[in-house]
C-alpha cells in the first residue's frame, strides 16, 4: 500500500494546488516531532494539506444562521463536547438508551466532521447536502481568527473547549504517537514540548489559539461560549446545562427530575464511549476510534513532566495570557 495511504488525511500532501504550494514556499516552515512538515499561515502552524483545507474552507463556507461550530485545541476535550452537544440536540428524537441514536453507531468525529479535515479536505465547493438537518453540527481546530471572515456576519454559535496545556501535552504525545503506530518514547515527548513552549507545534501557538476564542467570547457571549474542560469534569451538570442553554436547548424542570442530565452524562462517558463496538473497531481518515479514547482525566501530566518543564510551560502560559484575564 502506498504511504500516503496509510497516513492521517491531515497530513498527507496529495491534494495541494500549484496555487497553494507556490504560497507555501512564501511562508514559514518546520518539521514537527514526528517529520511532518509545516508551514504557519495567518499566525498558526499547519500541515500542508491541512493548510490547503483551511484555504478551501475560507473561500467557500457559507454558514446558516443555526449552524453550531464546536471548536477546540487538538486533544483538549472535543470528542467529548461532540457526544454531549450531539446527545443534547438528539434527546427530543432519540433517549439515551434508544438503539438508534447515532452515538451507538458512530464515533462522535463521523457524527459531527471537521470543517478542514474532513468536508473542505479536497475543494472548496463540497457536497453538503447530507448535512440537511437544522442545527448543522461542525467542529474544528482552526483559531477564531481564521473563521472569522467567513463568519462575521452570522449568528451562528460557536463553542470552545481548552484544556490546561500540560494535559494537553500528554494527550498529544500519545495520541500522535498512536496515529504514526510508534511507541510513546520520551524523546518524542521532549521535542513534542519544546514545540510547544516556542510555538511551532500544529495549530499552534497554544496560547494564541486560546486567546482567540477566549476574546471572542467576551467580545459575542452570546455567540461564542468558552468552556474549559477541568470544569466540565469537576462539575458535568452544571456545565451541560451551561452549554444547553447556550444552544438554546434548555433543560425542562421535568427533565431534570426524571434523570435525563444523568443519562446523557452516562451515555458520553469515557468509560460508555469506549466501550462501544464501534469505537473499539472503527476507522476514520485512517485513524482507529479507539485511539481517541485514553484517560480523559485531570491532572495525568503530573506522571509524566518533569518539574522543570512544569515550570517552564508554567512561566510561558503565564507570559503569554498575562493581562487577557484568562487564567489556569
Amino acid at each position: 500500500m502506498d504511504l500516503k495511504e496509510e497516513l492521517p488525511v491531515n497530513v498527507r500532501d496529495d491534494k495541494i494546488s500549484e496555487e497553494t504550494k507556490t504560497l507555501i514556499s512564501s511562508l514559514p516552515s518546520h518539521t514537527d516531532s514526528h517529520g511532518n512538515k509545516m508551514c504557519r499561515f495567518q499566525g498558526c502552524w499547519y500541515y500542508y494539506n491541512t493548510l490547503q483545507s483551511v484555504l478551501n474552507f475560507q473561500r467557500g463556507f457559507q454558514p446558516q444562521d443555526t449552524d453550531i461550530i464546536l471548536a477546540s485545541y487538538p486533544k483538549s476535550g472535543a470528542t467529548w463536547l461532540k457526544a454531549l452537544t450531539v446527545a443534547l440536540l438528539e434527546r427530543s428524537k432519540n433517549n439515551s438508551s434508544d438503539d438508534h441514536h447515532p452515538l451507538l453507531s458512530d464515533n462522535p468525529h463521523g457524527i459531527v466532521p471537521f470543517l478542514e479535515i474532513d468536508i473542505y479536505h479536497e475543494s472548496s465547493s463540497p457536497d453538503l447536502a447530507k448535512f440537511s438537518s437544522v442545527p448543522r453540527l461542525f467542529s474544528t481546530h482552526m483559531p477564531l481568527n481564521t473563521l472569522h471572515e467567513n463568519l462575521k456576519n452570522s449568528p451562528c454559535k460557536i463553542v470552545y473547549v481548552c484544556r490546561n496545556v500540560k494535559d494537553t501535552i500528554i494527550s498529544w504525545w500519545f495520541f500522535g504517537c498512536a496515529v504514526n503506530k510508534i511507541e510513546p518514547d520520551r524523546s518524542i515527548l521532549e521535542s513534542m514540548f519544546e514545540s510547544f513552549c516556542n510555538g511551532t507545534i500544529y495549530y499552534g501557538p497554544f496560547w494564541e489559539h486560546l486567546l482567540s476564542y477566549w476574546r471572542g467570547s467576551l467580545e459575542d457571549p452570546k455567540h461564542v461560549l468558552f468552556m474549559r474542560y477541568e470544569e466540565m469534569k469537576g462539575k458535568p451538570r452544571d456545565q451541560i446545562k451551561r452549554l444547553a442553554d447556550f444552544l438554546d436547548c434548555p433543560f425542562t424542570k421535568e427533565e431534570e427530575e426524571n434523570g435525563c442530565l444523568d443519562e446523557i452524562l452516562d451515555l458520553c462517558s469515557l468509560r460508555n464511549l469506549s466501550g462501544l463496538e464501534v469505537n473499539k473497531t472503527g476507522k476514520i481518515n485512517n485513524i482507529n476510534h479507539k485511539v481517541f479514547f485514553r484517560k480523559g482525566e485531570v491532572g495525568d501530566w503530573k506522571n509524566y513532566l518533569t518539574p522543570e518543564m512544569e515550570n517552564k510551560i508554567d512561566m510561558i502560559i503565564q507570559e503569554k495570557l498575562q493581562g487577557s484575564g484568562l487564567k489556569f
